[in-house]
């Protein structure tokens, strides 16, 4: 029974190893609580979502509460600085969310648009995310443009935003963000 006891456990050990290795390859990851993030909420155009970031236990919280009666969209959002390094050619996240979809944001310098890319939660359990560039599609106000691609040299602000259409509470925890 010891040396089950003993396979397993390091079974788990090596599998926590490759889990970290995966998440240091390409970029550095970086706290994401240790960025200084702002709310922007659907109130901006007259909407009544609630939105808010808090930081606890090294992880940053986002929750709140959608409203689908004008706007529809919670988000989060924070310079860019050196989180994406610019040879990448994406964007990986950890996160514990509660099931719904997410859209994690990116806004090129001296532009009013920005370019998202979706990505589903599972109930309580951490997932890491990995966005590649070619996956996030040029926006103005939710629209759907014809534009070009965007490289990690033009990213300026980075966001995580929910605009699944479903009126209620939402929560997500963000470990770390890096680029890959």
């Amino acid at each position: 029974m010891v040396q089950k006891t003993e396979k397993l456990c390091l079974i788990m050990i090596v599998a926590m190893a490759v889990t970290s290795a995966h998440a240091l390859e390409g970029g550095n990851p970086v706290a994401a609580h240790a960025l200084d993030w702002r709310v922007i909420n659907d109130d901006v155009m007259g909407g009544r979502s609630l939105g808010e970031v808090r930081r606890a236990d090294g992880r940053l919280f986002f929750s709140g509460s959608l409203n689908t009666n004008g706007g529809g969209f919670a988000s989060i959002r924070v310079p860019a600085g050196d989180v994406l390094l610019q040879s990448s050619s994406g964007v990986r996240l950890k996160v514990r969310g509660d099931g719904r979809a997410y859209t994690f944001r990116l806004r090129p310098r001296n532009s009013r648009i920005s370019y998202w890319s979706k990505f589903s939660t599972e109930n309580g359990e951490w997932v890491e995310v990995e966005l590649p560039f070619t996956s996030f599609w040029p926006n103005w106000r939710g629209r759907r443009l014809n534009a070009p691609a965007i490289t990690a040299v033009q990213v300026a602000e980075l966001g995580l935003m929910i605009n699944d259409g479903i009126d209620g509470a939402f929560a997500i925890e963000v470990d770390w963000i890096s680029s890959y």
